[in-house]
């Protein structure tokens, strides 16, 4: 009886130690050798999750992943999104991850040139792995932009340059929430007192931002640019900016020419006076610090593009002055050809 108990005993402690083995094995040990992204989508089960994970990293028993799948019912709750898995993470974790919408998010960045909804619509998509004709569609989408205080025509008020971590199954409506709360941070009190004072609107601010940012990307000299346009709408001059008539025409010309300057147009600032309706591109913060912080020059009213060609620009009180500046810089263009 002794020896049958001990022989009865040792099987119950390997029967023990095998469950408390596979307990261990697939809820704490590692069942993965490298890293991966997994894109799950609303028609994704669990064997396309395996198959996108052998495809990235090594599984080191697919048929206990499977196993454990099947226990947790991943077919049934699994949460479309996007998720990193790496060699520390078990098959439980894996399975629970999927279930509970466990998502890591994409980095979402708005910068660079925000000039046209084609371009914002592509650098949302991207990211998103989303349709950017879908995206770019929303941007006309009069309801849905209401609800963010614009329109198809001012759109870009709505966006503001930043790296965004966002999820993976973001709406539009979800990347325009995150912009006007990083929006809503950066005009404190302080900066809509400054605004105010300027006799501007934070839509206003940000128009005015958008043309400096289409005059120049010379940090040093934006707001001597900012001043310059500030200072002609003081006195009631035409703005007479040149990124706006090419806004007109989708930035399609190389150089704004003359018969440019007749487009029918409200961006027209050489035949319509003071601001746009809307802002011609997506300005950075620092163009709208220029902005709210200009250098008024002691009365600059005109500026153009440096003779030497190196980007930069010169500034000018009369039209006689800039007249002679404008003459030097087409001269160094006629001695390029």
């Amino acid at each position: 009886m002794k020896k049958g108990a001990a022989v009865f005993l040792s099987v119950l402690l390997l029967i023990a130690a095998y469950f408390a083995y596979s307990w261990l094995r697939d809820n704490k040990l590692p069942n993965f050798y490298g890293n991966a992204e997994l894109y799950v989508t609303e028609d994704d089960g669990p064997e396309e999750v395996v198959e996108a994970l052998s495809s990235q990293l090594t599984i080191l028993s697919e048929r206990r992943l499977r196993a454990v799948f099947r226990q947790k019912h991943v077919a049934e709750f699994i949460q479309p999104g996007h998720y990193r898995v790496d060699g520390s993470r078990s098959s439980v974790y894996v399975a629970r991850m999927l279930n509970n919408g466990w998502q890591t998010p994409v980095r979402l960045t708005l910068a660079g040139s925000l000039r046209t909804k084609g371009e914002i619509a592509r650098k949302i998509a991207a990211p998103l792995r989303a349709d950017s004709a879908s995206v770019r569609a929303a941007m006309d989408d009069a309801g849905l932009l209401s609800r963010y205080g614009v329109n198809p025509d001012t759109v870009f008020e709505a966006f503001f340059p930043a790296t965004y971590d966002i999820w993976w199954t973001a709406s539009f409506s979800d990347v325009l929430e995150r912009c006007r709360r990083a929006s809503d941070a950066f005009w404190t009190d302080e900066r809509t007192a400054k605004a105010a004072a300027l006799g501007l609107s934070r839509h206003d601010a940000v128009t005015l931002a958008s043309i400096v940012k289409g005059e120049s990307n010379y940090r040093p000299e934006l707001r001597k640019i900012a001043g310059v346009y500030l200072n002609r709408l003081r006195k009631g001059m035409l703005l007479q900016a040149d990124p706006t008539v090419a806004f007109c025409f989708g930035y399609k010309p190389r150089r704004i020419l003359y018969r440019h300057l007749e487009v029918d147009s409200p961006y027209n600032t050489y035949r319509h006076a003071g601001l746009p309706p809307g802002p011609i591109c997506v300005p950075d913060d620092y163009y709208i610090e220029a902005v709210l912080d200009p250098d008024f020059g002691g009365g600059n009213l005109f500026f153009c593009a440096s003779s030497n060609m190196d980007g930069t620009h010169v500034f000018a009180k009369t039209a006689e002055e800039h007249g002679k500046n404008a003459r030097a810089f087409q001269a160094a263009l006629n001695n390029r050809k």
